[in-house]
């Protein structure tokens, strides 16, 4: 990996990777339109920030308590078999939960029950995360060679990142102007098409092994590859910590309506714009990947997305407010190509999907689990001051961490 000869489109140039990665646009694209939607059709029925933070609550705990079962068996099986399974019962999942939030069921039932059946899914639906990103991973690494990882890194994340903000925009303006029915049917649409484009790619059958692994041994050994590794793990703990209070994205919906007064269009805008600005950002590090002080750059990064939360606490100006999702979504996006690199470089190939389970367990625990702090804390404290806690605490980890992980802070990928 050098400065020189750096070849933007590299890993763009294998087709199965072109076919990967169009699979990964449409289903983000859909998966993004049924987060808006269950958002706001959450909130509709409940006027409650907690109900919100329940989502995250109801699809983390089987996400991670399957995740590392799930690296086990993907590192056991067919890399391209084991994706499509995944994606075959996202589609699944789309269709069912646009039943659940269809509007004629409020005249079969009460709105409590409702809610409660929609968590009953999104529970189910963690189960299914929980295969997702071992999957995935796997199979992307099989698609490329080591040595364009880095850029391989750089187009997974760019096409998750735009897909991010076609998929919050399309649903909440297909939910205002045609309903909630034809917003989950679009999604449906784009799910089974990115199927489609995993099953065109040829199988990845697992290497063969002369003594297969005990399920116990097997979850052990990813296990401690990832706490032997200071930089993997301190990379995977500053996300998790940095993002679990951080994070805004489930208080979206109370800002959108109680205080922007944007309904569900203006939630689409609003979850959109940190993808917009990730988006950007990652394509200025696909032509300049971030080689040199690379720790530092990732410590930055992630100071200056809890600076930008806090600038979102107290705004009340919508455009003010779309500006500074952007500017933290680019600061993240910055965190996520480091560790995604970082991943991808120092992994074994017949650990991928161990290792990445563990990854998912840190990413679900920020992302899902932030959800429900955030609701949690809104509850507690108040809208605004909650997110200004979780914006400084996030400062907080960041100095914690250039402190207590030096190999992580001096890390360079100019060395690899």
């Amino acid at each position: 990996m050098n400065d020189t000869n750096n070849d933007a489109f590299a890993a763009m140039r294998y087709s199965e990777f072109r076919q990967y990665i169009t699979s990964r646009f449409l289903l983000t694209i859909a998966l993004q339109m049924q987060n808006v939607l269950l958002g706001w059709r959450i909130y509709e029925l409940s006027n409650d920030p907690l109900a919100l933070g329940v989502v995250g609550l109801a699809e983390a705990i089987p996400a991670i308590s399957v995740a590392l079962y799930a690296g086990h068996v993907v590192d056991q099986s067919d890399k391209r078999n084991s994706y499509l399974w995944v994606c075959g019962l996202f589609a699944l999942f789309v269709g069912l939960f646009g039943f659940a939030t269809a509007r004629h069921i409020e005249t079969l039932t009460d709105h409590k029950t409702i809610i409660w059946g929609i968590y009953g899914l999104i529970f189910l639906w963690g189960i299914v995360r929980g295969f997702s990103m071992p999957a995935g991973f796997s199979l992307m690494a099989s698609l490329i060679p080591k040595s364009e990882s880095a850029n391989a890194a750089s187009w997974s994340t760019t096409s998750w990142q735009i897909g991010a903000i076609i998929g919050p925009a399309l649903g909440g303006g297909v939910y205002a102007w045609y309903g909630v029915e034809a917003a989950f049917g679009v999604a449906l649409v784009l799910t089974l098409v990115a199927v489609v484009n995993i099953y065109f790619v040829s199988p990845k059958p697992p290497k063969p092994v002369e003594v297969k692994e005990t399920l116990t041994a097997s979850i052990t050994k990813g296990l401690q590859f990832v706490f032997n590794s200071p930089i993997i793990l301190g990379a995977l703990s500053l996300d998790l910590f940095s993002v679990l209070f951080g994070g805004v994205t489930a208080l979206l919906p109370i800002f959108a309506n109680d205080i922007l007064k944007a309904g569900p269009e203006g939630l689409g805008i609003l979850r959109a714009a940190p993808s917009v600005g990730a988006a950007l950002m990652l394509i200025w590090l696909t032509y300049y990947p971030p080689l040199r002080h690379t720790g530092y750059k990732l410590l930055g990064a992630v100071a200056m997305f809890g600076v930008t939360t806090i600038l979102f606490a107290w705004s009340v100006n919508f455009y003010w407010s779309v500006l500074l999702l952007a500017l933290g979504g680019a600061f993240d996006a910055v965190s996520v190509q480091i560790r995604h690199t970082i991943l991808q470089l120092t992994i074994p190939d017949d650990m991928r999907g161990r290792v990445s389970s563990v990854n998912m367990i840190f990413i679900s625990s920020s992302n899902e689990i932030g959800a429900f702090e955030s609701g949690a804390a809104a509850r507690l404290m108040g809208l605004i001051p909650s997110v200004l806690f979780g914006g400084c605490m996030t400062l907080l980890v960041v100095a914690g961490t250039y402190i207590k992980a030096p190999t992580l802070r001096k890390f360079s990928m100019k060395k690899y």
